[in-house]
């Protein structure tokens, strides 16, 4: 039982009467007892609201930064029209709208509801109840019942890298020899044979064909394919930073933007457009999300499902807050992949955490495998370091300084054992990721 404002009004109303009336003593109980009758009778001739029932219908996933329609159905198999207000309630990331609608389903009726999600997380958001207040004809009391309606949808990655996909292809195209200019050099697979011409790399002469046919002739390359790459993706303590500024496009309506996207979320985004990019190339990516145990894994994925498979593997993915497992991870690696690849990890150049962590058991995986390590750079920290006006802008800059300073040993000291680093902004390390890849096709690397 619920009472409404009318009620409450009325009450009011009704205590002025008591105030002005003559003998207040005689009508307080008379006042309390015509307020109790029109209550109960009006709670009486409302509809009853045990025994509707609910279905639910519409998307199951939608992409961070996009909108889902979630249909309620409400069936009224009761003698008596029920008339209020429904409120269909989720998870608050989910952005459900409106929170509130009028309810008006005649008896032995139905009638059709929309809630509009606008997430503004990753992850499988859930509704939580659906409450339904009906109110009786003279709008002073209403019955009212909670009920559980279960639907859950899966917010996917935006994947806003995917801008940078078709310039990438076009690179793409030309190693692979739908562009006049061929790539030439070792670890490459014969594509044709042409005439020689000034500027050529002499190794690429092929003596006996240029001996059959009396002219000089050298091999055109392209770049492999069918090669394995395998991205690992940490999801310890160091990727729940939050860096760079949130787009547009997924920040939360009225939210701060500049308080950032989770350095997870642009390692995601970099990660989903290698993918993309590799598997055009015609190579094998697997996927696997790791800090002290598999978060997710995708492995032999065809080139049509992959990125259907990749989202829906990282949608739920959180940081954890704990140390990652460096050996653990690497163990994780080496178990899966017992062929050369390209293992490409996006983790955080933290010094500390590398020194600790990933540094001791780097070289059991870069003697084995092609490695590529990229982090995502925080912007603030160049900010700080161009600060000179007061004091303390002075210290922030000397701290930034430090910390930029151990982002570049801790990136020597990984070439030196053979891995390739890219370490950039958060709007640029997914291009910057695919063009790594990209070069390393191009000289036969992988």
């Amino acid at each position: 039982m619920a009472l409404t404002g009318r009620a409450g009004l009325l009450a009011a109303l009704a205590a002025i009467v008591v105030l002005l009336a003559p003998e207040p003593g005689l009508v307080v109980p008379a006042a309390a007892l015509v307020l109790a009758t029109l209550m109960a009778a009006d709670l009486l001739l409302a509809g009853a609201v045990r025994g509707l029932r609910f279905q639910r219908d519409g998307e199951r996933r939608v992409r961070l930064g996009q909108s889902a329609a979630i249909g309620l159905v409400v069936d009224n198999p009761g003698p008596r029209r029920v008339r209020g207000v429904l409120r269909d309630a989720w998870q608050p990331s989910a952005g459900a709208a409106p929170r509130r609608v009028p309810l008006d389903v005649p008896a032995r009726e139905r009638r059709r509801l929309v809630t509009t999600l606008t997430p503004t997380r990753r992850g499988d958001r859930e509704a939580v109840a659906v409450t339904v207040r009906s109110v009786g004809p003279l709008g002073l009391a209403a019955r009212q019942r909670t009920f559980h309606v279960p639907w859950t949808v899966r917010v996917l990655p935006p994947f806003l890298s995917r801008r940078h996909l078709p310039a990438r292809l076009a690179r793409l195209r030309e190693l692979d020899g739908r562009h006049p200019a061929l790539v030439r050099g070792q670890g490459t697979e014969f594509d044709s044979l042409r005439e020689y011409v000034v500027g050529d790399d002499v190794r690429s002469i092929d003596w006996r064909a240029s001996a059959r046919r009396s002219d000089v002739v050298v091999r055109t390359w392209r770049p492999e394919r069918d090669r394995r790459v395998l991205i690992v993706l940490d999801t310890g303590r160091t990727s729940a930073g939050r860096v760079g500024v949130a787009p547009v496009s997924v920040a939360p309506v009225g939210g701060d933007r500049s308080s950032g996207w989770p350095r997870l979320d642009w390692s995601m985004d970099a990660a989903l457009l290698l993918a993309a990019l590799a598997a055009r190339a015609g190579d094998r990516v697997d996927f696997l999300a790791y800090d002290r145990a598999v978060r997710a894994q995708v492995s032999g994925a065809s080139r049509t499902e992959l990125l259907s498979s990749l989202v829906d593997a990282m949608a739920p993915i959180e940081a954890e807050l704990v140390e990652a497992d460096a050996a653990g991870m690497v163990a994780a690696v080496l178990s899966r992949a017992r062929r050369r690849c390209l293992v490409v990890l996006l983790t955080d150049l933290n010094a500390a955490a590398m020194e600790e962590g990933l540094l001791p058991v780097l070289p059991s995986l870069s003697s084995r495998h092609m490695v590529v390590v990229a982090s995502v750079a925080d912007p603030r920290v160049a900010g700080m370091a161009a600060g000179r006006g007061t004091a303390e802008a002075v210290y922030d800059a000397a701290a930034a300084e430090r910390l930029r300073g151990e982002r570049r040993e801790i990136t020597a000291v990984l070439r030196r054992h053979g891995v390739e680093v890219v370490d950039a902004l958060p709007e640029d390390v997914a291009p910057a990721l695919a063009d790594a890849y990209l070069a390393l096709k191009a000289t036969g690397r992988l």
